[in-house]
């Protein structure tokens, strides 16, 4: 008689901790993404301001 409800508060408390180890696993993984996102951006921009430098130049020897 005591052993059911031993179990299903094993299972409720085993329930918590997966899904708070899952929502900050999903929380970690958001900001890696924003940083990683934020460097692709500054990566991009860069690329930009040098093709422009180049159609620059490209028009000077024209």
């Amino acid at each position: 008689m005591v052993l059911f409800p031993v179990i299903v508060l094993l299972l409720v408390i085993l329930f918590f901790i997966s899904f708070v180890l899952f929502i900050r696993r999903l929380l970690i993984n958001s900001a890696v993404k924003a940083n990683n996102s934020s460097d692709l951006s500054e990566k991009m921009d860069k690329l930009i301001e040098q093709n422009e430098q180049l159609l620059l130049l490209l028009k000077e020897q024209k």
